[in-house]
């Protein structure tokens, strides 16, 4: 890797630095004086920090212990630090909208649906705001539509799913918090990740 794509902090903030400004969102679903952004991409490290275990398997009540996961629990675990229960929203809306959600294949498993790459696609098409895919190393205009706590999915054959870090390289691109094994990480995924980005996502919505 050249110097220049390290992280600044392991730079010593030395070189360049491209400077992208934070967008904030003034929303604040569980009302701890943390605005939701901020609240998702703490919740991501939260998992980062426990590492746990890249362990594809099925669970009795659907949630996996902590020490274990997928790139899906990372997403439902940073929602739930900032006070969204996405178990419940999607199993809501699998219910009353089965139509939008085909890899469940009209037969609802609250067990493992909300765990599922394309059925938090789904979700997220309906309720989040979906923002640029195109990443531009140093252009900070472009590089502001990419902030920490957003949700990026990749598309097949390898589809995946991760947080957007508040951590930057010296070009501004941010890194991606998500666990494609052996366990959560922070790395360069936004970049490196074997399949293009399909969606970029915000939840929820700026109200």
């Amino acid at each position: 890797m050249d110097f220049n794509q390290l992280p600044a902090e392991l730079r010593g903030l030395t070189g360049p630095v491209c400077v992208v400004e934070k967008v904030v969102l003034y929303n604040d679903k569980d009302g701890d004086g943390v605005y939701d952004l901020d609240d998702i991409v703490q919740g991501a490290r939260k998992d980062l920090e426990a590492r746990p275990a890249y362990k594809d398997a099925y669970y009795a009540g659907g949630y996996p212990p902590e020490n274990e996961g997928v790139c899906t629990d990372v997403i439902w675990r940073a929602l739930q630090n900032a006070g969204y229960d996405l178990k419940g929203m999607m199993d809501r809306d699998i219910r009353e909208h089965l139509e939008d959600y085909p890899r469940v294949a009209g037969a609802p498993e609250p067990n493992i649906d909300f765990r599922r790459v394309p059925n938090q696609e789904a979700f997220f098409k309906k309720y989040a705001e979906q923002l640029t895919t195109q990443i531009k190393p140093w252009d900070a205009e472009n590089l502001k539509q990419w902030q920490g706590g957003d949700i990026v999915v990749f598309g097949p054959p390898h589809d995946h799913v991760g947080v957007v870090s508040d951590k930057r390289r010296a070009d501004g691109v941010p890194l991606l918090i998500h666990n494609a094994g052996p366990s959560t990480r922070e790395d360069n995924g936004l970049l490196n990740w074997s399949t293009p980005i399909k969606y970029h996502f915000r939840f929820s919505k700026n109200n």
